[in-house]
């Protein structure tokens, strides 16, 4: 695999935390049960390749999600990786309890910026839904266990359309005023360009939030994940979420495909200068590994050029 030489440019940061979201919302959305031994070999190789935040898995209902319908046993399988994040999503204190039981420690809560996101979601008003994902911040809080924020559709709404802003920034601030240690602001039908993402940041800063307490999470949709995530870079974010391959959307909202392909982050940081800590030779490897195992093609643009070059 040929090195090319890094070209910085001023105003990034010398160092991103590429947050690996490709065993829960990569995998969620497959048509086909991927086995725990698979899920467990592609955590440990996406440790191996270098990545350093790896959330495995989420405790919803096995009916509603079932491919992650194993999610309990594998998190009291999974191996200790010193210094290395493994949360869990929860939606729910019953999913808190699922989580505790079985080793977690570190868990996830999510959000919804829009009220119709809210209820197809999660089958209740948004305000209901913060007032619960209080009561699950501080139990895991009261446990010693970390927790991150989701906020998702912060650009776009398959149901409402364009999104306020002050709507993302009040659900965003109330995750961090309930213990969030860190909130990721989703474009999950991936409908945001980079002068949105600027507005939603300098918003955000405007009401107190610091950069630092902020991750992104861009879709693919329309092939402006890159561009958003060089934009919220800029603007002084230093963790950027993103599954290898390139898999994953939500199952339900019928419009949001794959996320931001890990590979292709990570191309990009690596000639940009930024450090990752992540070895894309392994990391590309890990997802034609996969992608043999889901019978296509990996969607990363990255992984399809490397492919001929590297050996799964």
């Amino acid at each position: 695999m040929t090195r090319w030489p890094p070209a910085p440019i001023s105003g990034l940061p010398t160092e991103v935390t590429v947050y690996e979201v490709g065993p829960r919302d990569g995998l969620q959305n497959e048509p086909e049960v991927v086995s725990l031994a698979v899920k467990l070999e592609l955590i440990a190789r996406l440790v191996a390749a270098g990545l350093r935040a790896v959330e495995v898995t989420s405790l919803v209902r096995p009916d509603a999600v079932p491919q992650l319908a194993d999610a309990d046993e594998l998190l009291s399988r999974l191996p200790a990786s010193p210094g290395v994040r493994h949360p869990a999503l929860v939606p729910n204190l019953r999913g808190l309890e699922r989580a505790l039981t079985a080793g977690a420690r570190e868990v996830a809560v999510f959000a919804s910026a829009t009220e119709s996101f809210s209820r197809h979601n999660l089958n209740r008003s948004r305000s209901e839904s913060l007032r619960s994902l209080a009561e699950v911040a501080g139990h895991a809080r009261q446990a010693g266990i970390p927790v991150r924020g989701y906020v998702s559709m912060c650009f776009g709404d398959p149901w409402e359309g364009a999104v306020d802003q002050g709507e993302v920034v009040g659900v965003a601030t109330q995750l961090l005023a309930m213990g969030c240690a860190e909130v990721s602001l989703g474009d999950t039908i991936g409908v945001a360009t980079p002068g949105a993402v600027v507005a939603l940041l300098s918003r955000l800063a405007g009401a107190g939030v610091g950069m630092g307490t902020l991750a992104v999470h861009f879709h693919d949709t329309y092939g402006q994940a890159l561009a958003n995530t060089l934009e919220a870079l800029r603007c002084g974010v230093t963790t950027v979420d993103a599954a290898a391959g390139g898999l994953g959307g939500c199952p339900f909202a019928r419009s949001a495909t794959g996320n931001l392909a890990t590979e292709d982050l990570v191309f990009l940081l690596d000639g940009l200068g930024v450090a990752t800590g992540v070895d894309l030779a392994a990391l590309a490897r890990t997802s034609l590994w996969l992608a043999q195992h889901l019978g296509r093609p990996s969607p990363s643009r990255v992984v399809r050029a490397l492919a001929a070059s590297l050996d799964a």
